[in-house]
């Protein structure tokens, strides 16, 4: 018996369309990693990036549980002495949701190259408006 690995030529990715409106945050991005990373195909290698594309739309009507739009904080260091910039949940609702959910999936994946490549194929957006229709995204629910 030997061990296949498979290489990206190997495999199909494909694109997806996930619609985020009325979902919770975490439940939301711990659905979308193993989409991602391609653990929900049989040709999984954890040395590859053999995952979908997916597209999120509605980001901004995403819920979240409990205290944490007012609990949960967002940290961001210039590297200068003093320089913490500090946003809340809410706030950042309010500039970019788009980064709340990339900031989500982002914590879950694999901090090296291939994580950043994963991420990479993670496309956000706050309306139901997207500029990915030429790759027909299949609709998926989630």
């Amino acid at each position: 018996m030997t061990t296949q690995s498979f290489k990206r030529t190997d495999t199909n990715q494909c694109w997806l369309l996930v619609d985020a409106k009325d979902k919770t945050l975490g439940r939301l991005a711990s659905n979308l990693v193993p989409i991602l990373t391609g653990k929900n195909k049989a040709e999984y290698s954890p040395n590859a990036d053999l995952g979908d594309y997916v597209v999120v739309i509605n980001a901004r009507s995403i819920n979240v549980t409990g205290q944490k739009l007012t609990q949960k904080k967002y940290f961001k260091h210039s590297g200068y002495p003093g320089g913490i910039k500090l946003k809340t949940l809410e706030k950042l609702l309010e500039s970019s949701p788009e980064e709340v959910i990339k900031r989500a999936v982002s914590g879950m994946l694999p901090k090296n190259k291939l994580g950043r490549k994963m991420l990479s194929k993670l496309k956000v957006y706050e309306n139901s408006e997207h500029p990915h229709q030429a790759q027909n995204p299949e609709k998926i629910d989630i």
